[in-house]
């Protein structure tokens, strides 16, 4: 049972002793069950938040973030161009563990609406920059997790042998996760700090007379490591609009390395979120949480345009997180798939000629055609050069697959419930209109996974 704000607000004088609280209200700002959260009030003016947490993996959580906050020190909070949570102390509610901070001022923007151009997708590359800018000192000096690549890529491999093991993930999964995980050119990064957990919900803006929204604030810091900067890039498959500038502006605004295989690492890293969910509905032998991956799974591999992330390394336009390849799944799927579970481009023509203008472009080859027709046997050497380039490089030609609507999922903009189709082009194959209404369930269903990962 949900415990009042009042209730939770008494408790703020434990973590702040001296502190006389003058109101509260409800917190209703991304609570998703698994906190109990109010707004306390202070004589002098002040704001604070406590959050209970409601078991014990929100408890675990509340631990992790208190050891984050407090690990981001007076210096190194300098080092940010914005605001991070200040950690004023724990309590508990009842039995209950609960932490209090100050309240953040400014507002969030559903990762689908943050525009492209300048202000709130500028402002957030350069937001997750400095995150990434951040000394590892940080987070070693505090004890938290540090990984090089080397671990992070081994972690990637158990997972996958671990997903694998249950039997429920499709042997094309399987397969295309093996080839990225051993494919060297994915591996050589420079690691960074690292938020592991960064979302659209993450960022707080305020308005600029000139230059837009800009980020004001960063919250959900529990997730705070070293590890592969690619983590906190996967939720820009919800931004469509604003993905290429933000990552222009992160790349711009770094002082890192050049890191060519980041989208595609962080497309991986978003497709195992279907792995995790179904290594954690395993682990706790709970098969409505198997079966709902596996239906997850299942609509991933019959989305996928390829089955070699390398590919799309080589010849995507766009942000390319995991969340965008599942646009195309099976109508039964929306219906199978539980979305109560209990938990948060490239273009051929741009590569290869077409007939046509290789026929202007080359006196040559136009000569051998009219020779060929001439003979009136059979089709020149350009003509079955051309289709066996057709045939080798067709999948190319159709479009990645969205997964950007995936509710809660890294900045998502779905909303559970939502189930209506997205209306598709007149002309478009049968199977996308068909597909459209389970995708948006699949999105629904993955949101739980992020909310709730230590279940």
């Amino acid at each position: 049972m949900a415990r009042s704000p009042f209730t939770l607000v008494a408790a703020v004088t434990a973590a702040l002793p001296g502190a006389e609280v003058t109101g509260a209200r409800a917190l209703t700002s991304n609570g998703d069950g698994r906190f109990d959260s109010a707004v306390a009030t202070l004589a002098d003016g002040r704001e604070l938040v406590i959050r209970a947490a409601s078991d014990d993996a929100a408890a675990r959580e509340l631990a992790e973030e208190s050891l984050a906050l407090r690990a981001l020190t007076a210096g190194a909070r300098e080092m940010l161009p914005f605001q991070v949570p200040t950690h004023i102390g724990e309590t508990t509610v009842g039995e209950a563990r609960a932490l209090v901070t100050d309240l953040m001022p400014g507002f969030q923007i559903e990762a689908g609406d943050i525009p492209a151009g300048r202000g709130a997708a500028v402002s957030i590359g350069e937001a997750i920059a400095a995150v990434h800018s951040l000394p590892a000192s940080v987070v070693r000096a505090a004890g938290l997790t540090v990984r090089d690549a080397a671990t992070v890529r081994t972690e990637i491999q158990q997972l996958i042998d671990r997903a694998a093991g249950t039997g429920r993930v499709p042997a094309r999964l399987t397969a295309r996760w093996r080839d990225a995980a051993a494919d060297d050119e994915l591996w050589r990064f420079e690691t960074a700090v690292t938020m592991a957990g960064l979302q659209a919900q993450s960022f707080l803006f305020e308005d600029d007379p000139n230059d837009g929204p800009q980020v004001t604030g960063v919250i959900g810091w529990r997730g705070l490591t070293v590890s592969d900067p690619a983590e906190d890039l996967g939720w820009l498959s919800g931004a469509r609009d604003a993905a290429d500038d933000v990552f222009a502006a992160y790349v711009s605004a770094s002082s890192r390395a050049a890191d060519d295989a980041l989208r595609v690492r962080a497309r991986l890293h978003a497709e195992l979120e279907f792995a995790r969910w179904l290594v954690h509905g395993d682990e706790l032998r709970r098969p409505d949480i198997v079966d709902d991956a596996a239906g997850l799974l299942e609509s991933l591999a019959d989305g996928l345009r390829s089955d070699d992330l390398r590919v799309v390394a080589a010849y995507t336009g766009g942000v390319d997180s995991a969340l965008d390849v599942l646009e195309q799944t099976p109508e039964t799927a929306a219906n199978a798939i539980d979305t109560s579970m209990q938990t948060d481009a490239y273009r051929p023509e741009d590569l290869w000629l077409d007939e046509a203008e290789t026929d202007e472009d080359d006196p040559a080859a136009s000569d051998a055609e009219e020779e060929g027709g001439a003979a009136g046997s059979e089709p020149s050497d350009a003509e079955g050069e051309d289709s066996t380039s057709t045939e080798q490089h067709g999948s190319w030609e159709q479009d990645t697959q969205d997964l950007g609507e995936i509710s809660g999922v890294r900045g998502s903009t779905h909303r559970d419930g939502e189930t209506g189709p997205v209306p598709s082009e007149p002309d478009a194959p049968s199977d996308i209109d068909s597909a459209e209404e389970a995708q948006r369930a699949a999105r629904a269903a993955l949101q739980r996974w992020t909310n709730s990962a230590s279940e």
